[in-house]
């Protein structure tokens, strides 16, 4: 598409997490999460840490400063469960907090939303050495902080996201081990995380509606089209099962209040009567996470029997993921069609490339700006259909600590020289600030 207008209240900007960019780690009374675990472990695949970042925690104007230059007028960030409560519960730790306070009071200054997110995969690690979320026993101390930190921030803060990706935590985290908690717990280990995240997020929703009349809650869920590999019956029955664990028991968790179906034999085990009801609850905003489709296939050996297939793709990502930008409306025109139309944010859309700078020390990442336009054309395809999309974040605002890929993977739209900490603004940041300040591709 070319001359795509966006509507007038279109929100822009980009998104951040926590333990991505804050750094700081052992300041001010923060206490440790299950990444910090995780990296000490040794199982960052180029042996950093998050112990700096970008330092966020102390350069934090600088980059509400670079989200102002570029007319952003909307900032996706979490909140570190570690850092207001130390152990997960109990004692309140008001330094953490009072981060928080001046980042929001600096966002409003600058004339920018605040959309906070309350878990993006930074569990208090005595909570995991509890069980973490493959039991019932954290739902309560989820709940409970939700509350806490909405009491000092709701004033200002309006917008509230839940959880981020609770799939990925799920999967990676407890299924096959490749996040941290680092557990290879298989299919169950995958529902079991995904059910008791539900759960939390349920009960949350329900204390911070019953105490903040105003808000605006939702939630934010990596969705990605599944597709089978090719029109076998065994591939497109192994492109169903994947599509329910990965979309619909979070989306149709929150948004119908059910168990999908095809896993209710699996997660019988655990699922006690009265939870899909616990499960459901209206929301103002679904934060969505897209980065390509999924192309599956049948193959036993994997959990559910499913195997990645070939994607038949000509542009791939610094990640071997594959560009789709397609798959971003066929997405948006799903919700719409068969979940009502809801007021969907996209929360994530980005790609990691090298990004090395050039004789000018500047980076000319080509690549991402192809990305994020294609992608914005697809956003705005879906609009122009009805589609009730109200803002694009991307991600990310800095290169970060890419989790278990440490500092190896870039996808910010601005460079971190993680030696100097120097901001680098790419010329992906100018081509979506370009975006921002006149609402048109």
């Amino acid at each position: 598409m070319t001359n795509v207008i966006f509507p007038r209240d279109f929100l822009w900007g980009a998104s951040t997490s926590s333990y991505q960019i804050e750094g700081a780690l052992d300041a001010d009374g923060r206490g440790p999460c299950v990444w910090d675990t995780f990296a000490a472990e040794g199982r960052i695949s180029d042996g950093s840490t998050a112990a700096v970042a970008c330092d966020h925690y102390h350069r934090w104007p600088e980059d509400i400063a670079l989200m102002r230059a570029a007319g952003f007028n909307a900032y996706r960030f979490s909140i570190a469960w570690p850092r207001v409560l130390p152990t997960g519960t109990g004692a309140v730790n008001g330094k953490g907090l009072d981060f928080y306070d001046r980042l929001v009071d600096g966002l409003l200054a600058a004339g920018i939303r605040p959309m906070a997110c309350l878990y993006h995969w930074d569990l208090p690690q005595p909570l995991e050495d509890r069980g973490g979320w493959q039991g019932r026993e954290i739902i309560g101390p989820f709940a409970d902080y939700a509350a806490i930190v909405a009491a000092r921030l709701a004033d200002r803060v309006k917008d509230w996201m839940m959880l981020n990706e609770p799939n990925v935590v799920a999967i990676f985290g407890y299924g096959v081990g490749e996040h941290a908690p680092g557990h290879k717990l298989g299919e169950v280990g995958m529902l079991r995380a995904l059910h008791h995240q539900n759960l939390a997020q349920g009960q949350a929703l329900r204390a911070l509606r019953a105490a903040h009349a105003d808000l605006r809650l939702g939630t934010v869920i990596n969705l990605q089209p599944c597709r089978a590999e090719s029109a076998k019956a065994e591939d497109v029955a192994a492109a169903a099962r994947w599509d329910a664990v990965w979309n619909r028991v979070p989306l149709d968790g929150v948004l119908r209040g059910r168990i999908p179906p095809l896993l209710a034999e699996k997660m019988a085990g655990f699922v006690l009567p009265g939870d899909e009801a616990a499960i459901g609850y209206p929301i103002d905003l679904l934060g969505i996470n897209y980065y390509s489709r999924m192309t599956m296939k049948y193959e036993t050996g994997h959990p559910f029997d499913v195997w990645w297939g070939d994607a038949h793709c000509e542009r791939w990502t610094d990640m071997a993921w594959p560009v789709q930008p397609d798959g971003l409306y066929d997405l948006l025109a799903e919700l719409k069609r068969d979940y009502d139309n809801p007021a969907v944010y996209i929360a994530e859309n980005g790609a990691a490339y090298e990004d090395v700078p050039g004789p000018d020390g500047e980076v000319h990442d080509e690549a991402r700006v192809a990305f994020l336009r294609d992608h914005l054309a697809s956003v705005g395809r879906a609009v122009a259909d009805g589609c009730n999309v109200k803002g694009y974040l991307c991600w990310s605002l800095l290169d970060n600590f890419e989790w278990a890929f440490g500092l190896s993977k870039r996808f910010g739209i601005v460079r971190v020289d993680y030696q100097t900490l120097k901001r680098t603004p790419k010329d992906s940041y100018r081509f979506f600030s370009q975006v921002a300040k006149s609402g048109r591709l």
